[in-house]
Order: C-alpha cells, then sequence, then structure tokens
C-alpha cells in the first residue's frame, strides 16, 4: 500500500504564453510519517523521437511531510527553445509531473499540451522561422493519465514488497492467467467428448460388422463437427 496517495492536481494558469511558467497546485494525503523528503520533479518532452531534447523544468524537495492531506504549489520555468526542435516547438507534446520518495518514482501525472499560434493569420501561414513570442500553450487539465508504481517505504522490506512494480501491469497478468486456467478446461471437456464419441463409434460399428457400405456412411455421420 502507498503511504503517500495523490489526490489532485489544478492547473493554475492555462492557457498562457510558451514562455510563462508552469504553476501547478498539487494535493496529496500521507498517511504515516516520512523519513525523508518528497521528490516532485516536472518534464518537458521537447521531441516525440528522442530523449535528448527532454528538459528538467525543476525538481523540488517536500517536506518534512506531516501526517494528513498536504496542499503546494509547483512553480517551474518555461522550457528553452533553442534546445527543442523547431519543428515541435508548434506542435502537440507531454509534460510529465513525477513525485519519488527515496530516489523511488511513485506516481507519475502526463498532460499533452497543445503549442500553437496565437493568430489565425500564423496559423494558416506559419512563418519560415519560428516566432516563439506569439506561441501559445494549452494544457488538456482535464485528461491527465496518472500511473503508479509500487516502491518499498521506510516501515516495509524490500523481499516482501518488490520495489517499483507497476499496479497496471500486474491486473493484467492476472487476468492472463485467469483466461489461461479457462482455456485449459475447455480442453478438457473436449477430449472428455470425443473419447464418449469415440466409444459410440466402437458400438454401432459391431452392430452394423456384416454391411461395411452402412457402417461407413453411420462413421462418417457420427464424427463429430469441427469448431471453426
Amino acid at each position: 500500500m502507498s503511504i503517500v496517495s495523490l489526490l489532485g492536481i489544478n492547473v493554475l494558469n492555462n492557457p498562457a504564453r510558451f514562455t510563462d511558467p508552469y504553476q501547478f497546485e498539487i494535493t496529496f494525503e500521507c498517511l504515516e510519517p516520512l523519513k525523508e523528503d518528497l521528490e516532485w520533479k516536472l518534464t518537458y518532452v521537447g521531441s516525440s523521437r528522442s530523449l535528448e531534447h527532454d528538459q528538467e523544468l525543476d525538481s523540488i524537495l517536500v517536506g518534512p511531510v506531516p501526517v494528513g492531506v498536504n496542499k503546494f504549489i509547483l512553480t517551474a520555468d518555461a522550457p528553452s527553445p533553442e534546445l527543442i526542435p523547431a519543428s515541435e516547438l508548434v506542435s502537440v507534446t507531454v509534460i510529465l509531473l513525477s513525485c519519488s520518495y527515496r530516489e523511488r518514482e511513485f506516481v507519475r501525472v502526463g498532460y499533452y499540451v497543445n503549442n500553437e499560434y496565437d493568430s489565425e493569420e500564423l496559423r494558416e501561414n506559419p512563418p519560415s522561422k519560428v516566432q516563439v513570442e506569439h506561441i501559445v500553450r494549452n494544457i488538456l487539465a482535464e485528461k491527465p493519465r496518472v500511473t503508479r508504481f509500487n516502491i518499498v517505504w521506510d516501515n516495509e522490506e524490500e523481499e516482501e514488497y518488490p520495489p517499483e512494480e507497476l499496479e497496471e501491469e500486474e491486473e493484467d497478468d492476472k487476468e492472463t492467467v485467469g483466461d489461461e486456467e479457462e482455456e485449459d478446461e475447455d480442453e478438457e471437456v473436449e477430449e472428455d467428448d470425443d473419447d464418449d464419441e469415440a466409444d459410440e463409434e466402437a458400438e454401432e460399428a459391431e452392430e452394423v460388422d456384416e454391411v461395411e457400405e452402412v457402417e461407413e456412411v453411420e462413421e462418417a455421420d457420427e464424427e463429430p463437427e469441427k469448431k471453426e
């Protein structure tokens, strides 16, 4: 069980200019006292083709963290446009807000960000050189993608609680195992049906042993249908 639970994130300045700082109001709950601080990090994905263009906009330590519901505002500078490929400055990208404890990430929130020009004229006829001062960003705050990881906290043994394991993957694995078990049961039922049909065919063959043509016709008719 996670000691820290993310309750909500509110994007404060949205939409905004590309060069404006990012502001997030973060609310989380701590169930037990923590021995160390929480590290919150905001990352801007500069390119969909390479991780080399990712920019860490800010990384802060929050603590000591009291037990209960906590709230704070994370402010981070805008990304450096010169570190982003010009072809991807005016496009859709992603920002990632993550939190770690003892250098182990336990929650990550991703938002799509739409960067476009502030006038219809520039949108219809984009200049050959990107004009950063005319770019506005819009964070799709209503559609975050949250991923949670299992990590070791202060009062847990690593052997009993495997670190950095996706909860979503665990659920998928359980469903896969269940499907495999159902398939095995279906195979056993089909094998039993085949045995019963073979016994019936043998008995009928003995009864019509003197008439070979009739026997061949009955065996052909008695043959079980194949499931498509």
